[in-house]
């Protein structure tokens, strides 16, 4: 057995070298002690709020390290709390999960991180809030401006261009978050960079380099250029680029292939197809060792690679490429036009319809959700559940309770279906989040479904259904009697029990003392057990 001393004196060389490690560390570990100061003291911090434990954490840790050394030199400081040791600290700033990243302008002005938890993301985020919405740029700093990231854009307006100015300043400081803005109001400067007064140039570290905006001067038309202009012809989904890919307003093609090798190839074939249907439809590839999993969101067999799938997020409808052919650049541009031009059902994933509802809940499938919600005259209440949720397990029988009472009564079953669907084995319209999410769909109004934030108690779900359904079906009152002659014949239960056991034990006392000469002690009653909230 190791001795006591040997043991502190491993913790004693383990402390040591955290604090070495640290010392070497351009990433600053504050308290609540030192928070406050190092916040007043500079002008732009990212705040890490972490726990040694997470494994979030350990995974952002390395990157956050290369973040903070490239932006030590541009005066971006970038740290770490451990709650684990500074809880009061981290509850100040509502800290509810690791790793939570926050920037800090002062201690009044926090605002959440929203980007990718990489070098990069991280680097060139917090470049864009270091500058000012639209930084000068003159011929003395126009190609080091270029190079600050993936992505620049120079507006060359004239002083005298009030309107144009106005619009592009307004772009610029709505998306300050996700593009770095210049501009020159120098003739000089744009006719170096081959362009007329007034446009619009974004210059990128991939494809053609650079693209020239000379279309109407108003903001949604130039948004909707640079969105085009800023993603790669053939990109390549990941991490750091999934979230614009769902935000940009248009399909989404997969290309999924095992090894760099082969997306870098189908990335060259496919280039003149993204060129030609630019705007319309994005093309990536993906990595299908990494990220093969997703293939089967798209319901594809992600077993079987090289795959190819469109994905309309607008309209969460999905079109897999048979995967008995081979992807083939021309073949699959005849596919993708025919995807553009409507002439491709989409492929619905879809439990088996149920024979027969068994059961008080009714259950949904992809393929009865349109008849059984949608067109139905009734007020739906809706469970999108999965089978691995521990809190869809947790709320099963009160819902079960919820819908017996409504099934059971048949003023309520003619307007109100209380029903679920499992949202892991069926293709669904609606964007969920998390599980359980539960949506009321009021007869009527089905286009406008109204998501439940409540507490998931029977008497609150019911009230929710009579505030918010168009038939104000109110079975609260139902419930609550419901309730109290559940809970008088569980009493009355317990105390028949109870009072047959202190009889049997009466007379089994009684017998015992006249065996024994003495007196029977007198009988405790058990306290029925509470029941369980509903």
């Amino acid at each position: 057995m190791r001795s006591f001393l040997s043991i502190a004196t491993a913790l004693l060389g383990a402390v040591a070298f955290a604090s070495a490690a640290d010392a070497e560390s351009d990433v600053h570990s504050l308290t609540k002690d030192t928070f406050s100061d190092f916040i007043k003291g500079h002008d732009l911090v990212l705040a890490e709020f972490f726990a040694p434990w997470c494994g979030h954490c350990k995974a952002l840790a390395p990157e956050y390290e290369t973040a903070a050394t490239e932006l030590k030199e541009k005066n971006i400081a970038l740290v770490k709390v451990d709650c684990t040791a500074e809880a009061e600290l981290c509850k100040e700033y509502g800290v509810e999960g690791y790793p939570t990243l926050k920037i800090f302008r002062g201690e009044d002005n926090v605002k959440p991180y929203p980007g990718a938890r990489k070098s990069g993301a991280l680097v060139s985020y917090m470049i864009k809030q270091s500058l000012p919405a639209v930084s000068p740029v003159t011929e003395a700093n126009l190609e080091e401006f270029k190079t600050l990231d993936k992505i620049v854009i120079v507006g060359y307006i004239p002083s005298d261009s009030k309107k144009v100015n106005e619009v592009f300043n307004s772009l610029a400081e709505s998306e300050r978050d996700n593009f770095l803005f210049g501009a020159s109001d120098d003739a000089a400067v744009a006719k170096a960079e081959e362009v007329e007064q007034p446009s619009i140039v974004l210059y990128k570290d991939f494809d053609e380099k650079k693209a020239v905006y000379t279309g109407p001067f108003d903001s949604e038309s130039i948004l909707a250029w640079i969105t085009t202009a800023s993603t790669p012809l053939v990109g390549e989904v990941g991490p750091e680029t999934y979230a614009k890919y769902m935000k940009a307003g248009i399909p989404l093609a997969y290309i999924f292939a095992e090894t760099p090798e082969e997306r870098e190839q189908f990335a060259e074939e496919f280039r003149p197809i993204a060129e030609q249907h630019r705007g319309k439809i994005n093309i990536a590839t993906i990595d299908a060792k990494a990220f093969g999993a997703h293939a089967g969101n798209l319901n594809l067999d992600p077993s079987i690679f090289p795959a190819f799938a469109i994905q309309d997020p607008e309209k969460n409808t999905k079109f897999p490429w048979d995967q008995t052919k081979d992807i083939k650049a021309k073949e699959i541009g005849e596919f993708i036009q025919d995807v553009l031009d409507g002439k491709v059902s989409p492929s619905i994933k879809s439990e088996p319809i149920p024979e027969t509802q068994e059961g008080p809940v009714t259950v949904v499938v992809a393929h009865t959700y349109q008849e059984l919600v949608i067109d139905s005259d009734k007020d739906v209440l809706l469970e999108f559940y999965a089978p691995w949720c521990g809190h869809c397990k947790a709320l099963a029988p009160k819902y079960e309770q919820l819908a017996s009472i409504y099934a059971e009564n048949p003023e309520y079953a003619s307007k109100v279906t209380v029903a679920k669907i499992d949202a892991t084995a069926n293709d669904i319209p609606d964007a969920i989040q998390g599980f359980p999410t539960i949506k009321l769909y009021p007869a009527g109004s089905k286009d406008a479904p109204v998501e439940y934030s409540g507490s998931r108690t029977v008497e609150d779900l019911a009230e929710f259904i009579k505030t918010k359904g168009k038939h104000q079906v109110d079975a609260v009152s139902d419930i609550a009697k419901s309730n109290e002659e559940a809970a008088a014949s569980s009493a009355a239960a317990s105390s028949a029990s109870a009072s047959a056991s202190a009889s049997a034990s009466s007379a089994a006392e009684a017998a015992a003392a006249s065996e024994t000469g003495s007196a029977a002690p007198e009988a405790t009653e058990e306290a029925a057990p509470e029941h369980d909230e509903l």
